[in-house]
């Protein structure tokens, strides 16, 4: 029987490299996010705006229909860069909406086959935005709550055999990194000599880490965060 494990916001970037991981680790992937997968190959794909909670529902149904998830990584997500002057309630509806709602919305769906088989991993990823960050007001809030959510669902479902864990990427080689801290910038220049390893992320360390939490060995570790960022959340 197929193992399947279902990643939200999988077109891309992070979202890509956990994927790839995902289907090199022997799990049957299915994706969702709002754009094409810039890798057709790693999975099974539905295209949908998880920030419409209808479109998630019937995502949802497509994606647990003759399926039994028992994992699930919740990555998809967004962010804006406002000073609190400057943040509208648009943009903090729409950052919550696929950033939490979504989040709680896709692990309900799952839920019901993790606990029959009484066995589940779910990995959300938060941010190291959580500790603070100037003009991330919306998104720093957002995942802020997605640690929340992670710890009140560790506790609640670890009698079912189910661990929620998640993880706080630092400064992740993206697209939008790449806007803000263009390659060969003096940006990019003084973050890197900021980060203690000396380098910036790659989606594969993200990956690499979802990798372990999704393990069936893994389950002796529930509700906690981990900071993959080269050191940074050290000093």
């Amino acid at each position: 029987m197929a193992d399947y494990a279902l990643v939200t916001g999988a077109a891309r970037n992070i979202g890509k490299a956990i994927a790839a991981r995902l289907k090199a680790d022997g799990y049957t992937v299915l994706m969702l996010d709002i754009i094409e997968p810039e890798d057709a190959s790693l999975g099974e794909f539905m295209k949908v705006d998880l920030s419409s909670q209808t479109s998630t529902a019937q995502a949802l149904a497509w994606a647990t229909d003759q399926r039994q998830i028992t994992r699930l990584v919740n990555c998809a997500g967004i962010a804006a860069v406002s000073a609190i002057d400057d943040v509208t309630f648009e943009e903090f509806d729409r950052i919550m909406a696929l950033n939490v709602r979504s989040y709680i919305q896709v692990t309900q769906a799952v839920l019901p086959a993790m606990r029959r088989a009484h066995f589940g991993r779910i990995v959300n990823i938060s941010s190291r935005s959580i500790r603070g960050y100037r003009k991330l007001t919306s998104y720093a809030a957002s995942k802020a709550a997605v640690l929340g959510m992670t710890k009140s669902w560790a506790l609640e479902e670890a009698g079912n055999g189910v661990t929620v864990n998640a993880i706080a990427p630092g400064p992740i080689d993206t697209d939008m990194l790449r806007v803000a801290q263009p390659e060969g910038s003096p940006s990019r220049k003084t973050l890197i000599e900021q980060i203690p390893v000396g380098r910036i992320g790659q989606p594969d360390d993200i990956a690499n880490a979802v990798s372990f939490f999704l393990d069936k060995r893994s389950g002796f570790v529930t509700g906690q965060l981990m900071y993959v960022c080269g050191g940074l959340t050290v000093g």
